[in-house]
């Protein structure tokens, strides 16, 4: 009776594992997003190293996104018209050009701040349209019915490889530098690239459009400034990741100057938060459809705020460790439940858009945040800073709570209607 459970919950959290071009697509960007966060955890530490200044952290990651700003909504209208496995193997084929790049530059002692923030507006530009196909495309290897489990088994994937990722980089920064971290990077995408190809699908219809690319845009502004439940979710992804998310960029000088930690500590402590956000997309993908799911945001928030007002006192990494897990965990829940929530509201036509939107509201927002929290933390210090986003994670997990009952309401009317039926 006890195996019969435990099989039935394996395959209600696995479903979408039942169709072999998701499977493929999960397996090759598995390879690729653990290169990802490898990269990410090493630029962080390189840049670190060669400044020692908190604002410089905020700088690279505001190059890193402030292309996404600038380019996320128009990024979404060419989606909605292109072929997305296309766009996909472009994206890819550019990122692998970026992550051998810095490789070159720092393993020939060549690499300068100037190169490192112009090859992370590069990799911005490259994220405005990878990020909101690969959203999209994930959806579309699955049933209608499956589309929940498989945004929850994405960012799963993703969390697990933030585990993997850092972690190998903190060990071979410590053994070989951060070049090669890059150069690891850069090969991870060929399993993208690889497995896209072999993706087997019908070839992607994109009907004629005679409407223009600029009506196109505007559609997308007015279908979400008119949705309350699409505009308040988009609104709280973009407050996070202005006020709370940048926690992350100041990661290097909480190790090596609170914690008093080198490299392979940031791996450690990079690869907790990436298991804390691996719990929280389990239980994600445990999840059924969107009913329940405001709440489910309501107590991730509160569990992301009260973990990383604990984090902003600890002084061991143990301690460390434990509110890292809560702060994982809380950070997936909301963003994995508010990508879920956008693609079921927003319907197949509009969906590039919408998903473009919430890439700027996520990446695009997020440089304003570093470009903040490295200046507030050169000033009051990386602790108190801390604490400060997670009281404002806080403060928006209540006034989401206060406007919930009109959203749900809303949000029934919606799929209560035939052409949005989830059935």
């Amino acid at each position: 009776m006890q195996n019969w459970k435990m099989n039935l919950r394996f395959n209600l959290i696995f479903r979408a594992f039942k169709y072999r071009n998701f499977r493929l697509y999960f397996a090759g960007q598995g390879i690729s997003q653990i290169g990802s966060w490898a990269q990410s955890t090493a630029l962080s530490w390189l840049v670190y190293r060669l400044t020692g200044s908190m604002v410089a952290l905020g700088m690279i990651g505001f190059a890193n996104q402030f292309p996404t700003f600038l380019t996320g909504p128009f990024a979404g209208v060419l989606i909605d018209r292109l072929p997305r496995r296309k766009v996909l193997i472009l994206t890819q084929i550019a990122a692998m050009i970026q992550a051998f790049l810095l490789g070159y530059l720092v393993l020939s002692d060549h690499v300068t701040t100037y190169w490192l923030y112009t090859l992370a507006v590069f990799q911005g530009l490259i994220m405005a349209f990878d990020m909101p196909a690969r959203q999209t495309f994930v959806t579309e290897l699955v049933n209608k019915q499956e589309r929940g489990n498989a945004i929850a088994l994405n960012s799963m994937l993703f969390n697990l490889a933030r585990i993997l990722g850092p972690s190998i980089a903190g060990f071979l920064i410590s053994w070989t530098g951060e070049g090669f971290c890059f150069i690891l990077n850069g090969v991870s995408f060929i399993a993208v690239i690889v497995t896209l190809q072999v993706i087997k699908r019908k070839p992607e219809e994109i009907k004629p459009d005679d409407i223009g690319f600029w009506i196109k845009l505007k559609e997308g502004f007015a279908f979400v400034n008119g949705f309350a439940p699409v505009k308040t979710v988009l609104i709280l992804v973009a407050f996070n990741s202005f006020a709370c998310f940048s926690y992350s960029v100041l990661m290097s000088a909480y190790v090596k100057d609170v914690l008093k930690g080198e490299a392979h500590t940031l791996g450690l402590l990079m690869g907790t938060t990436g298991i804390g956000a691996l719990i929280g997309g389990t239980v994600l993908g445990m999840r059924q459809g969107i009913k329940g799911m405001g709440m489910f945001i309501f107590y991730c928030a509160l569990i992301f705020g009260f973990g990383l007002i604990g984090l902003s006192y600890s002084t061991h990494v143990f301690t460390a460790m434990f509110f890292l897990l809560m702060t994982g965990f809380g950070m997936i829940g909301q963003m994995a439940s508010c990508n879920t929530i956008l693609q079921t509201l927003s319907g197949d036509v509009m969906r590039g858009r919408v998903m473009s939107l919430y890439t700027t509201a996520y990446i695009g927002i997020m440089p304003f945040g570093s470009l903040m929290a490295g200046s507030i933390a050169h000033h009051i210090n990386v602790a108190n800073m801390y604490r400060i986003s997670g009281l404002l994670s806080i403060l928006a997990a209540l006034i989401v709570l206060q406007k919930l009952p009109k959203l749900k309401k809303q949000t029934n009317t919606y799929l209560a209607l035939p052409e949005n039926s989830q059935e």
